[in-house]
């Protein structure tokens, strides 16, 4: 389905000043909504009149710069589906790319995406500080994040407060198939796609090299997973994070749908959010205003998020086991980063800074991070 700007913009609350950050001395300025009209002018044929139009200006002027693989110099390396992770005795460096993947695949590469990942998980880490200690300790690229280093929990705490979804391992695809216990989790007769539970969820997963796989609390500590005390402590804490998370996202007209936090312990042994949180790659978010009105009616949500990407490509192929998928179009790729942008600005309040257009995006990455650890 095809959300449209208007949809968006009903929802956008007020948003906040934001203070202007000085540029890193020798870096070029990220380039800002205002000007981004003038920078891509020759992508869009012409200056945009919107802050919108000059979002898409600049996705489309960057579809053959995205940031898909990085090469720092620094520490081990462990290449993710979307993030590449640098890990030494102290520090873990991650830089977000903007790959895309879901159904355990990369789809394609999303300008500006990585960018929104990165920012979104450094905003909503200082807003949850005061609820669970946290691993971030400084974003010198639009794309990369410091963090400390932590030995990470093999458990991905998935949380959901609705019962959605679309690929094989999602909450509504087993309840369609009659399961009526998800991850020891009871699930009531008569529920219909896309509605409220009655309470929030933690449905975990394990962490493995293949697939992940759902899986109960008992049987995290039974199979030797997780010890009993740590695993409470960060099912409390998702529970806890989440809850506050879905209370900031109604007050900007959104619905925080589901999401998933992962924990690791620190050298003192702390244990520590890491990873991301919150972001429309982790996460998923519907509009608020549409949301009783449609699920009424039997109709998808308006989703702000990577979902309709899925649904595009299982509408028109089997992803899981096709051997090739069919190419994303350039225009699902721009208007899916438009989405990343936007729901970056609905939950922050703050203006996305477009990353500068005009050079190599590894080199640039290579310079801030080198700056950042005094090399």
């Amino acid at each position: 389905m095809s959300l449209s700007t208007s949809a968006v913009l009903r929802a956008t609350p007020p948003r906040a000043t934001a203070t202007p950050r000085a540029s890193p001395a020798g870096t070029r300025a990220p380039v800002r909504a205002s000007r981004v009209a003038t920078a891509v002018a020759a992508a869009d044929g012409g200056v945009a009149e919107s802050t919108d139009g000059a979002y898409k200006a600049a996705a489309t002027a960057a579809l053959n710069n995205c940031v898909t693989s990085s090469d720092l110099k620094y520490g081990q390396k462990y290449e993710g589906k979307v993030r590449d992770t640098y890990v030494d005795d102290e520090l873990m460096i991650a830089v977000t790319t903007d790959r895309q993947s879901a159904f355990d695949r990369h789809l394609a590469s999303i300008p500006f995406k990585g960018a929104v990942l990165n920012r979104t998980s450094a905003w909503w880490f200082n807003q949850t500080k005061d609820i669970v200690p946290n691993a971030w300790i400084s974003s010198p690229d639009p794309n990369v994040t410091v963090m400390k280093k932590c030995t990470v929990f093999p458990i991905e705490f998935v949380v959901r407060g609705y019962l959605t979804g679309s690929t094989s391992t999602s909450l509504w695809t087993h309840y369609s198939k009659g399961g009526r216990d998800y991850c020891g989790n009871p699930l009531a007769d008569g529920m219909v796609k896309n509605q409220k539970l009655p309470k929030n969820i933690v449905t975990p997963t394990t962490k493995e090299k293949e697939h992940d796989r759902p899986i109960s609390l008992a049987d995290i500590v039974s199979e030797g997973w997780m010890e009993k005390d740590d695993l409470d402590y960060c099912v409390a804490k998702t529970l806890e994070v989440f809850e506050f998370a879905q209370r900031v996202a109604a007050e900007r007209g959104l619905i925080l749908v589901d999401t998933k936090y992962e924990f690791g312990r620190d050298a003192d042994g702390v244990i520590r959010l890491i990873d991301e949180i919150n972001t429309p790659d982790s996460s998923r978010y519907w509009l608020a205003d549409s949301y009783a009105e449609r699920h009424a009616a039997g109709l998808e949500p308006d989703m702000i998020d990577k979902e309709f990407l899925r649904l595009w490509f299982a509408e028109r192929c089997d992803p899981y086991n096709d051997e090739t998928l069919p190419a994303a179009p350039d225009e699902l790729v721009v208007e899916l980063s438009q989405r990343y942008i936007k729901l970056y600005e609905m939950i922050t309040g703050e203006t996305f800074e477009v990353p500068p257009l005009d050079v190599d995006v590894k080199s640039r990455i290579d310079e801030n991070v080198g700056r950042a650890l005094g090399k």
